[in-house]
């Protein structure tokens, strides 16, 4: 497995779990409310329902955003590559590694720091579509890209 597939394999695999950790807390509330319901009457039990559907509101929210990042994880190929920087480009910028996927958290590959980016932010847009050796600038801070994967 490559570098990129093995940083591709990491971030899907992160992805999936939250995924699954936000439908198991959401079936969790809801039968958490299924039992509560039988067995409480009055309004505290009308708020503790209320604050339940409020958080299952939250992780729902929360599970809708994973599962968009899986769905953009998914149209990546991690064996393609290009000269040009597009969605699944790994590159090698300034020493650091750019991940054009989706925002997630930075991770550690064979002892490598790989930040993942998604192609809207301020780098990754000025990432788009470019070559080794763009040269830009973001607030003050100046990039070479190095390689593109």
């Amino acid at each position: 497995m490559t570098f990129k597939e093995k940083i591709y394999s990491h971030y899907t695999q992160m992805v999936q779990d939250r995924i699954d950790v936000f439908r198991d807390m959401i079936s969790n509330l809801t039968e958490d409310s299924k039992n509560d319901a039988k067995g409480s009457a009055g309004d505290k039990h009308e708020t503790a329902l209320s604050m339940m559907h409020i958080e299952q509101e939250k992780l729902t929210n929360k599970l809708k955003e994973a599962i968009e990042q899986k769905s953009i994880l998914d149209k990546i190929d991690p064996l393609k590559t290009t000269e040009n920087i597009v969605l699944g480009s790994l590159v090698k910028a300034n020493g650091i590694y750019l991940y054009v996927s989706v925002a997630l958290p930075k991770i550690a590959i064979e002892g490598i720091n790989v930040i993942a980016l998604s192609p809207q932010s301020p780098l990754g847009a000025h990432l788009m579509g470019n070559k080794t050796r763009f040269q830009f600038e973001i607030n003050k801070t100046h990039y070479t890209i190095e390689s593109v994967e």
